[in-house]
Formats: C-alpha cells, sequence, structure tokens
C-alpha cells in the first residue's frame, strides 16, 4: 500500500456508509470510516461486541461495504488469526485464487485491554498469520452506560467511578498502556502504534503499514467520545488534538524494535514544550470535579512520563542511578 502524502490524496471511495447509529462526533465511527478507507474492498473486517458492534448492526441493516462478520467481547485476536488462518488454507488449496486479502480485528477497549488481552497476546505470538488488531479506546465501556475500564485515566468520573462528597476521585488507577505492553512483550509482532482519528492521514498511512508489514499488528487508537467524556460533539476534533497537544496521547510507532514519534509528540519527545493538560481536562465534564492540587497532580505524571521513563511516553520503567 502507498503511502498517502496529504489530505488530498486520501481515497475517495467509502466503504463505511449511512446507516450505523452512533452519536453525533463520534470519533470511533470515524476511525472505522477512515479505516475502512484505508484498507480498502479486498479487506474483511471483524468487530467485537461494543459500542461500534451495537451501532453498526441495527435492523438487518449496516454501514460496512465491505465483508464484516461479529465476533465476541473478548475475541478480536482469536478472530483475527482464525480468519487469516481460514483464508490461508483455503489459498493453499486453491477454493481461492492467491491474493492479499486485509483482515482486521476491530475492538474497544474493554474488548481489548481488558478482557480480550490474553487472545489479543496469543494472536501477536503467531507470526506466519497476516492480520491487524486495532483497539479504539474511549475509555469506558461505552456499550452498556460509561463504565471505567483498564484505560480509563485517573481521576475520571464513569458510572462505577463517581465524584462523591466523602471520596471526590474515586478513580485513582492510571491508564494501562496497552500499545507500550504489546510491543515490549511481543518480539514477533512486527508493528505497534498510537494513532487518533483527529490526524486522518497518520492513521491512515499506519494502518496501511500494519498491514503491509507481514505478521501479526496492533494499533491503539485514542478515539474521544463526547457522551462518555462529557463535551460538545461538535469539539471531538480539537480534543483529540489536545491530548496529543499536552503529551497525554502520545503518537509513535515501533517497527521492529525501533520506535520513532510523530508530529507534536516528536517535538515533545525531543523537548519541545507541550500544552498544560488543565487545557484538555477542562473542557470533559468527566475531570469538572477536580480541583487545582488534582490537576497539578494530572500534570505531574504527564511530565513524569515524557522525562523520566526509559522510553518517553511509551516504557514505563525508570533508568537504574
Amino acid at each position: 500500500m502507498e503511502e498517502i502524502k496529504g489530505i488530498k490524496a486520501v481515497p475517495v471511495n467509502e466503504y463505511y456508509m449511512s446507516g450505523h447509529r452512533t452519536c453525533q462526533g463520534c470519533q470511533p465511527a470515524l476511525a472505522m470510516r477512515l479505516t475502512a478507507k484505508a484498507i480498502g474492498p479486498r479487506s474483511v473486517i471483524l468487530g467485537s461486541t461494543g459500542c461500534m458492534y451495537v451501532a453498526n448492526t441495527s435492523y438487518y441493516t449496516t454501514p460496512w461495504a465491505i465483508p464484516w462478520m461479529h465476533t465476541q467481547l473478548g475475541s478480536a485476536g482469536s478472530a483475527a488469526l482464525g480468519t487469516s488462518a481460514g483464508l490461508k488454507a483455503l489459498m493453499r488449496k486453491g477454493s481461492l485464487k492467491e491474493e492479499s486479502i486485509n483482515v482486521v480485528a476491530i475492538c474497544g477497549d474493554g474488548g481489548g485491554a481488558d478482557m480480550g488481552l490474553s487472545a489479543i497476546s496469543a494472536a501477536l505470538t503467531h507470526s506466519q498469520y497476516n492480520c491487524l488488531i486495532l483497539m479504539y479506546d474511549n475509555e469506558a465501556y461505552a456499550n452498556t452506560g460509561i463504565q471505567a475500564s483498564s484505560t480509563t485515566p485517573w481521576g475520571a468520573v464513569t458510572r462505577f467511578t463517581p465524584s462523591g462528597s466523602i471520596h471526590h476521585i474515586t478513580q485513582t488507577r492510571l491508564k494501562k498502556n496497552m500499545a507500550g505492553m504489546m510491543a515490549a512483550g511481543h518480539p514477533e509482532c512486527k508493528y505497534v502504534a498510537t494513532v487518533c482519528p483527529s490526524l486522518a492521514v497518520d492513521m491512515m498511512n499506519k494502518i496501511n503499514k500494519a498491514l503491509t508489514i507481514g505478521g501479526p499488528t496492533f494499533i491503539h487508537c485514542l478515539t474521544p467520545c463526547p457522551k462518555g467524556w462529557g463535551f460538545d460533539p461538535s469539539l471531538s476534533h480539537q480534543i483529540g488534538l489536545l491530548a496529543i497537544e499536552t503529551g497525554v496521547w502520545p503518537l509513535y510507532e515501533i517497527e521492529n524494535g525501533k520506535v520513532q514519534f510523530y508530529g507534536r509528540s516528536k517535538s515533545i519527545a525531543q523537548g519541545g514544550g507541550r500544552k498544560p493538560v488543565r487545557e484538555y481536562l477542562q473542557k470533559q465534564d468527566r475531570f469538572a470535579h477536580l480541583t487545582e492540587e488534582d490537576l497539578d497532580h494530572f500534570q505531574s505524571s504527564i511530565d513524569e512520563m515524557w522525562q523520566k521513563w526509559m522510553v518517553p511516553g511509551v516504557i514505563p520503567l525508570r533508568q537504574r542511578i
């Protein structure tokens, strides 16, 4: 697949069409659209249970104009591997002609970072099968009412982590570093990347690279959610950009063990400035209860990520002194 040089070079054909019931300003839906545009018609999409399953399969209709199959909540990795192996077997037997068919399994943070973690991990160890596992991350179980997941940030309000009069912060866990974990723990995996639909060309190029490099690959996609995060739908694009510009969401790829940062993240990794984290947090109702002390604490955790991690923004280990 050729690299897309700019927004004017983006393919015009659409393979994620009308017919879905996503919320206004839904970035997971935009992630689906960009993924479909990037991979083209000779592709198979596997969707595990989640908001992008429920919203895309209502009343015998679907927005997918390419083959799509539902798989269970925790089985995105299994579905990707099995489909890739099945296509390979059919081509070997002559039942299908030899050609490149893109296999992409899509899961949310609940179906990927939580319940589907073991299946994804297993899939990334089988280097003979070509497939991409794309995890769209709206940092909560959005399909069932915005409950906390392991990627929900520190301090965020969800149905299971409300702000109360005794404890104004009940989400005290740090966000799971899914991409870094997949890269560090799976030497057979040639490609791991982070993306955000707010930077569409970057996202599509990384998807293309993941499917071209060979073997199982993984992409972690941050997808701001107006309903779950509490912001006006018109701000979805801006919220995604702020996540990157404040350093909360690093954009990088790890290809054959080598890390490369992109866009604003590259400048930050080289010592460039970051916007204050409060500019990102204060646009979201889920952080409206944070005090000045809380905002400083959140800022310090992002500062530490960029200043003290062995691989800034990627691997949360400290240099031994």
